[in-house]
This record gives C-alpha cells, structure tokens and sequence, in this order.
C-alpha cells in the first residue's frame, strides 16, 4: 500500500488544505493515488495545472489521478476531459470525509462524472479543521473561505462560494492546541480576511478575533494575519496595530491597481488616496510596519498614465513586497468582455516594470536595518525571518523553531545577515 501523492498549486489556503486532505486520504485507505489541487486565479494557473496533471501522468502511469481545487471546481468538465484524469472533486467535496472513503471503497466509475456541487449553496466552513501546518515554527490556521464581492476580474468566488467564518472559539481553542506543539508563530489565513465574523452571531470583526486571540491565548509569542483588504479594517485591529507587539508588524495589503478609473472598473471598493491613507495610518500607529500587496499589470483599458499611477503608488505607500500578476483573461468574469483589452507584450513589460520598483522599495528596506536588532524566529538553523517578516541568514546554526535576537550585519539583494 502506497501512500497518496500531493501536489499542491496556488495560495497559503489550498496548501492548507491539501494537508487536510492528506489526512481524510489517509483515514480512508486511499492508495496508489495522485492527487492535484489546483488553482484558478489566473489563465496561466489553469493552464499550468494541465501541464502539472500531463506531468504527474507520466511520473505515476499505474497510479489514480484525482483533480480538486479552485480550476476543478470552476472548469471540472475541462479536467474530466482529459485522459491522464480519473476523478474531478470540488472545493467542498474535498474537505468530506466521505469523499475519500467513496474513493478508496470503489473507485470504478469514478470518473464518469465530476464530484463537484454548487459551491454558492454552501453556508458552512469545512468541519475537517487541521492544526495548523507549514514549518515546525509557523502554523497558518484557517479562520474564513469564500468571497462575497464580485471583483470584475476574479473568478475565485465562483471556486471558493461565499464567504464562511470559523467561529471566534474554535480559532482560539486550536490556536492553544499549536502554542502547547511548541509553535511560536501562527498565520490567520482566509480567502478574504477582512470579511471574517460577518456571517457569525453579533457579526464580530476581524479586529475583534485578533483581541480575543490575543487575550485568551497569552503564551503564542507571535500571530500574524495574512493578505487583508484595507477598506475593511475595523477599529479593533488598528488597535491591535498600535498597542500589541504580538501582532507581527507587516500587511499584505490586496490593493490591485493604483488609478481610480482601474479601481472602479475593477469593481473595487478602495480608492487610491484609501490605501495611502492606511498605510500612513499603520505606520503612524507602528514606525517599523511592512506591507506586501498585490498588484495587476495590464487590466483592460490601462493606459500608460494609469500605469505610472501603479508605479507611483509602490512608493508612495512603500510597498516592500509586491506579487505583480500580469492580468490574465477568465472567461466567465465580465473583465473578459471589456473591448480594449492590453497588449500581451505591453504587459508583460509593465509587469516587469513593477517588480523592478518593489525590488527598490526591498533594496531601501534591507538597508535601512543595518546595525539593527531583530528578534527572529528561525526556520531552519540558519534561516529565520524578523517580525517584518524579512529573511535573515546565519553563518552558524541557530536553534530551529525558537526566537533569536540578533543584530543586523548586512545584506544581499533579498535577505539580511546576521
């Protein structure tokens, strides 16, 4: 008997739940199987699921490949077409217990037809919740899934449902469960953070979690929250920005597109001046915060002045670390039909263009902690990463999992020394 294989595409929450998914797999005596959970946030990213499953055919001939994820659940008809594919399973149906045990029972005729319901009936978060997973120093724990807003260019709720909360006490009582493992760092992760709470009794705030988190769970040294929405930052997580050093000071911040025209024809609920208003209003809060972002080249109808406004809108909110995507058609979404759709080379160019900047706004990053000392949580003996989130390199072993404070004594193009 041979234990099931993973591989994993896309973001922080499916490789959250492929380690779910190992474990239901493994319950129910599934073997000589290779699964691929994939990812939809993108043209490219289908595209390189199929290359992946064309792949993991020829690695695994006598294997069972079973395809799940966000490109299952929005195209399972475009996955049970292809040879090398015996089972399509979606996003729900994933995190079943009974999923895998029909799989392992009898796995004739499974590939017949998709195991994929309407993700937007579903109200519930998976019940199947793992404690945590990542390094032996960091845990990411799932607190929310789904998306309720309809970002013209995204197809991700239509893979994801709307958004679900796990409640404020089930978070809490895993978050013990990981700090008494010996965890020292745990990540809040969720499709759409900032909406956490809004389906739950009292409708309690992502800043109201964080608190309580806080409050309750006095021996996690460090929590982090993972990609947010700045619009829908509540009162309470500012507060918890300003007076709780356990709260990891770096953001990423999801912020798309830096013009107002783009903004608006992206759907989106922000405005530029927003997301430069918050980004003054953290770091007013908390001098050493970071933020990441995500940020689109090339959506239709971008001109280049809108472009320069992107361009501007790294530093004007110093962003020190940027995922540039390249836009990328997803039909189904009504940024698809938009007429004046950008050249490929153009932005590719304009992508490439972004990176560069948010290279220099890492370049004034690592510099600017030169001399300084940091307490680093390490990740293997010789790596680790500040609460900035910012890698550190060591010339000699460290104790792995634990919190080091050392002083800064120089850097590459990417990492501090130390």
């Amino acid at each position: 008997m041979s234990t099931p294989k993973f591989t994993t595409l896309g973001c922080r929450l499916n490789a959250y739940e492929t380690e779910a998914m190992k474990e239901l797999s493994q319950m129910a005596g599934l073997d000589n199987a290779v699964v691929v959970n994939t990812c939809a946030v993108t043209s490219e990213a289908v595209r390189k699921a199929r290359q992946e499953i064309r792949r993991l055919r020829r690695d695994n001939p006598g294997a069972r490949l079973i395809v799940t994820g966000c490109a299952a659940q929005t195209e399972p008809e475009t996955f049970m077409a292809m040879d090398e594919v015996d089972a399509v399973i979606g996003n729900t149906e994933k995190m079943q217990p009974e999923t895998w045990s029909g799989l392992a029972a009898d796995f004739i005729g499974a590939s017949e037809t998709p195991q994929v319901d309407d993700i937007m009936s579903v109200t519930e978060t998976a019940g199947h919740l793992i404690d945590g997973f990542g390094t032996r120093s960091r845990a990411y724990v799932q607190v929310q899934n789904g998306c309720d807003h309809r970002c013209t260019f995204c197809i991700i709720p239509y893979g994801r449902g709307n958004s679900r909360s796990v409640p404020a006490g089930v978070v809490v009582d895993q978050i013990k469960r990981l700090v008494d493992r010996g965890y020292n760092e745990v990540v809040l992760t969720g499709v759409d953070l900032t909406s956490w709470g809004a389906d739950l009794p009292s409708t309690p705030r992502l800043g109201d979690l964080v608190m309580r988190i806080l409050r309750l769970v006095p021996d996690l040294p460090r929590l982090r929250i993972s990609s947010i929405d700045s619009i829908e930052v509540d009162d309470n997580l500012m507060l918890a920005i300003a007076t709780e050093p356990r709260l990891m000071p770096h953001l990423h911040l999801s912020l798309q597109h830096g013009d107002d025209l783009i903004l608006k024809r992206m759907k989106r609920r922000h405005l530029r001046d927003d997301a430069i208003r918050f980004a003054e209003a953290a770091r007013k809060l908390r001098p050493e915060m970071t933020f990441g972002a995500d940020i689109i080249a090339g959506f239709p109808t971008e001109t280049d002045a809108h472009f320069e406004n992107s361009l501007k809108l790294v530093e004007e909110c110093q962003l020190t670390w940027l995922h540039v995507f390249p836009y990328s058609k997803r039909p189904g979404t009504p940024a698809a039909k938009i007429p004046s759709q950008v050249n490929g080379a153009v932005i590719k160019d304009r992508a490439a263009r972004l990176r560069a900047a948010g290279d220099r706004q890492v370049a004034r990053h690592l510099a600017a902690q030169l001399g300084r000392t940091h307490n680093i949580l390490m990740e293997n003996p010789r790596m680790g990463r500040t609460e900035q989130f910012t890698e550190v390199t060591f010339a000699t072993d460290q104790p792995e999992s634990q919190i080091v404070t050392a002083a800064i004594t120089g850097a590459t193009s990417t990492q501090l020394t130390a």
